[in-house]
């Protein structure tokens, strides 16, 4: 039996709704949870008292973040250019795709190791904040060059010819035409893959995470640093005498700053999405 053209596409709305459903359900299910077990622990002690006190943590989270988007950002964004619209299309640049998507699925405790061979051990910089970083940054990088490329190559070309015919140069192009269009993608992609590198734990494990210092705030980038992913590590798996309560406001403070930098990139994507001319 044949169905007609409006039962189907009422059904694949029906299947698509199903499916969103399906993925949301468990993210809220996840913060209920949190907000129910660990609201009781979100209090003033827990922020700024005792060897836990999450405030440090959510310091160096914050730098941390800050410092691998500096790094991966410029660099992710000129390798998708240049993949993008400077390469010559065969097979060694399909080769390169095919391995940058393949680094994305690579294991973040591979990348702790990669980073504490390289940054801390060879380079001797240390277990500090610039080593974390590092380690962060080429975790992202694959995504931030995925989602970039991806972005540029949503441009209509007709803006390109344009840009061409009115005598500007290709550089010109990429940048006063391509890149302003390709913005918001490009925004989007290095803020989510940002919130993933927030939430890593064995990266920072090897390079740069401590769970108590004694200056508790990076004066430096050659500072070791404390972070959410790692406390609540240490506090679920070696401190059994913490409450409850405590480690599931430390999951919940954490997830609350994973879905702020996710929602972050929705507003900025609308934004920037309302100034484009295309």
């Amino acid at each position: 039996m044949r169905l007609s053209p409006r039962l189907a596409q009422k059904l694949a709305f029906a299947a698509l709704a199903a499916a969103m459903v399906a993925v949301a359900l468990p993210v809220v299910g996840i913060v209920v949870v949190m907000l129910i077990k660990g609201a009781r622990g979100l209090t003033g002690a827990l922020f700024f008292h005792g060897s836990q006190a999450l405030l440090p943590a959510i310091v160096g989270t914050i730098y941390l973040v800050l410092l691998t988007a500096a790094i991966a950002a410029p660099v992710g964004v000129l390798a998708a250019i240049h993949l993008s619209e400077y390469a010559r299309q065969g097979p060694v640049v399909r080769a390169i795709r095919l391995a940058i998507v393949n680094l994305a699925g690579v294991p973040s405790v591979v990348y702790g190791l990669f980073g504490l061979a390289l940054f801390v051990m060879m380079l001797k910089f240390g277990r500090c904040l610039l080593s974390g970083s590092a380690t962060l940054a080429l975790l992202v990088l694959p995504l931030v060059i995925s989602a970039s490329e991806e972005a540029l190559r949503q441009v209509p070309r007709r803006l390109r010819d344009g840009s061409l015919a009115l005598g500007a140069t290709k550089w010109q192009t990429i940048r006063r035409v391509v890149l302003p269009n390709a913005l918001p993608g490009i925004i989007t992609g290095l803020i989510l893959s940002i919130s993933r590198a927030a939430g890593e734990t064995a990266p920072i494990l090897f390079t740069a995470a401590f769970f108590s210092l004694t200056h508790p705030y990076p004066g430096s980038v050659f500072y070791p640093v404390l972070a959410l992913p790692y406390q609540l590590f240490v506090m679920s798996t070696e401190m059994p005498q913490v409450p409850a309560a405590s480690k599931w406001a430390t999951a919940l403070v954490l997830v609350v700053l994973v879905l702020g930098l996710n929602a972050g990139a929705i507003a900025v994507r609308a934004h920037l999405r309302r100034k484009q001319r295309w």
